[in-house]
């Protein structure tokens, strides 16, 4: 019996000194009757939420995915489009250059360095009727010199000369000046057109610019 109880009391101390963890812990310093049970604080580990379904983790993720791969692609088209640039821009740069001047041809490099030809003179009314003469098969040798002399006198070569007393008009003082409208429309302000129309009357009325000369010396007018 003394036994039984020595065993008895070792496991009942035993039981109280090393409880089982599926029964609920005493304090140290209250007895079994009047002690309330104190549970064992939660951990981290035993406040973890259930893990989610298989199904429903897949249903989260795909739309997360789909979002994903389109900002992927969104982000891949922007820069592929901002390299564009950058590329043609290198290729411009590595594009080889004109030959240089110093393979240019000569002709080249002197059409390159000459001056630019100034603009043709204006030519006068003289200058004109100059060139005229030929047209009426007149040598410019022996006729000009009476022809200037001739309407130097008559109009001072002046397009818009006007006789008050006469009427006349123009370099060759036609008398009405609308005649000369018969060398060409603009016969009041071309001086191509008047010289055209006199030198025709001057060939019909005397012959030359000399024989028209020589009237005009000896009448006062031709």
């Amino acid at each position: 019996m003394r036994g039984r109880a020595q065993v008895s009391g070792w496991s009942a101390e035993r039981a109280v000194r090393v409880p089982d963890r599926r029964l609920v812990l005493f304090s140290s310093g209250a007895s079994q009757s009047s002690a309330r049970p104190v549970l064992p604080a939660r951990s981290h580990l035993s406040a973890r939420k259930p893990a989610r379904s298989p199904r429903l983790r897949l249903a989260v993720s795909g739309p997360v995915v789909a979002l994903v791969a389109m900002a992927g692609g969104i982000a891949g088209n922007s820069s592929a489009g901002a390299a564009v640039p950058a590329v043609t821009a290198a290729q411009a740069a590595a594009a080889p250059a004109g030959p240089p001047a110093s393979t240019r041809p000569a002709a080249e490099l002197a059409a390159l360095t000459r001056p630019a030809a100034a603009p043709a003179a204006r030519r006068g009314p003289r200058q004109i009727a100059r060139a005229m003469l030929a047209r009426f098969h007149w040598s410019a040798a022996r006729q000009f010199r009476a022809l200037n002399k001739l309407w130097t006198q008559e109009s001072g070569w002046r397009v818009h000369a006007y006789n008050r007393h006469s009427g006349a008009r123009g370099i060759p003082q036609a008398d009405p000046g609308r005649k000369m409208a018969s060398a060409g429309p603009d016969w009041a302000t071309s001086a191509s057109t008047q010289i055209r129309w006199g030198l025709r009357y001057i060939r019909s009325r005397y012959g030359s610019p000399r024989a028209a000369w020589g009237h005009e010396v000896n009448a006062g007018w031709y």
